[in-house]
C-alpha cells in the first residue's frame, strides 16, 4: 500500500471513529418514547430531573405513555405542555439523574457534517450522517407556528426518528428533527427555537398566539390610491371574512377594509399579520391601520387567543 493510500485510510478510520465517539457521546440523552399504536418515536432528555422533548404529532395519546430509558427501564410518563404549530412536545418522567444532552456551542452553518439519532426500538441508538444545506427563517409552518429559523439537512429520518435529536461532530446537541413540519421533509427546530418553546410549554402547558378572526387575501394597491392616501407600500390584506364576536369585530374591523399596517409594522403579506400574532401578543391592544372606502381609518385590537 502506497503511503498516500495509507494516509487517506488513516483519515478515513479516524473520521469514522470521531463519527462513532459523537453518537455514543449523546446516546445518554436519547430516549425512546411510546405514545401512539404500533411505533415507537425518540425524545431527549433535556433536563437531569426527568423532562424529556419529543415531537408533539409522535404523542397520539394523553395518558398510558412509556419512556424507554438508555439504561434499559421504561418509566411512566405525563405530558407538560404540547405546541402543535411547532410540533414540540415536553413530558415528564419519574427519574432523576438522567443526563441531559449538552447543547452545540455555535450555530449550524451550512456544509457542516451532521448526524440524526433515533432510538424506537430501545437497544443502542440508531444513526444516519448528513449535511447541512440550508439555514433559513423566519418560517411559518404549515401547523400554524412560526419558529425564527429552522435547518434543514440531507440527514435520513427513518421511522420513529422524529422527536430525536440532530448532533454535531462532538456530540451536541443542534436541534429536535421532526418529519411533519415540512409534510414529510425532514427538518429541525434550532435548540435556541426549541428552548423557547419548551420554557413557555414548562410554564403555561401551551404556547399561546394571537387571534383576530379575520381571514384575509393580499391585494395589490392601485397606484392612483397610493399616490392619494401617500403610501409607499404596494400591496395590503383584504379581508374577506370576519368572524362573528372576535377581536377584530368588536374593534370594528369590516368586511372589504384593507388592512396596511398592524403593531405599527407594514403588513404588505399575510405573514407580516401572521408575525405579528406570535406568542406575547395575546391580551395586548395594537393599533391597525386600514384603507376604507378610499380613506385611511386607524382601529384599535384587543388581540385574543387562538
Amino acid at each position: 500500500m502506497s503511503t498516500s493510500n495509507a494516509g487517506s485510510t488513516n483519515l478515513l478510520t479516524a473520521l469514522s471513529d470521531s463519527l462513532a465517539d459523537a453518537v455514543a457521546t449523546a446516546a445518554p440523552s436519547v430516549v425512546r418514547v411510546e405514545a401512539r399504536r404500533r411505533l415507537g418515536a425518540t425524545g431527549i432528555v433535556w433536563h437531569a430531573d426527568g423532562l424529556i422533548v419529543t415531537a408533539d404529532h409522535v404523542v397520539e395519546r394523553d395518558d398510558d405513555i412509556t419512556v424507554g430509558l438508555p439504561d434499559g427501564r421504561d418509566v411512566r410518563a405525563h405530558i407538560v405542555g404540547r405546541d402543535p404549530g411547532t410540533d414540540v412536545a415536553v413530558l415528564r418522567v419519574d427519574a432523576t439523574g438522567l443526563m441531559a444532552a449538552t447543547a452545540a456551542p455555535g450555530a449550524a452553518r451550512v456544509g457542516h457534517l451532521v448526524l440524526a439519532l433515533g432510538r424506537p426500538h430501545g437497544g443502542e441508538p440508531m444513526a444516519t450522517l448528513g449535511l447541512v444545506g440550508a439555514v433559513a427563517g423566519p418560517w411559518r409552518t404549515w401547523r400554524g407556528g412560526t419558529v425564527e429559523q429552522v435547518i434543514r439537512s440531507d440527514v435520513t429520518l427513518y421511522p420513529g426518528f422524529s422527536g430525536g435529536p440532530l448532533i454535531d461532530t462532538e456530540g451536541r446537541l443542534i436541534g429536535m428533527n421532526t418529519s411533519v413540519l415540512s409534510r414529510g421533509l425532514p427538518v429541525t427546530l434550532p435548540h435556541a427555537v426549541l428552548a423557547r418553546v419548551v420554557e413557555a410549554l414548562v410554564a403555561r402547558g401551551k404556547v399561546s398566539r394571537g387571534y383576530l378572526g379575520i381571514a384575509t387575501q393580499p391585494v395589490v394597491l392601485p397606484a392612483g390610491l397610493r399616490a392619494q392616501l401617500g403610501l409607499a407600500q404596494e400591496s395590503g390584506l383584504l379581508i374577506v371574512q370576519v368572524e362573528p364576536g372576535s377581536p377584530a369585530e368588536q374593534a370594528g374591523l369590516m368586511l372589504g377594509d384593507i388592512v396596511i399596517a398592524f403593531g405599527g409594522q407594514p403588513t404588505p403579506e399575510p405573514q407580516a399579520l401572521q408575525a405579528r400574532l406570535e406568542p406575547g401578543s395575546v391580551g395586548t391592544q395594537q393599533p391597525v391601520r386600514v384603507i376604507r372606502g378610499g380613506a385611511l381609518a386607524d382601529l384599535t385590537v384587543t388581540v385574543g387567543e387562538r
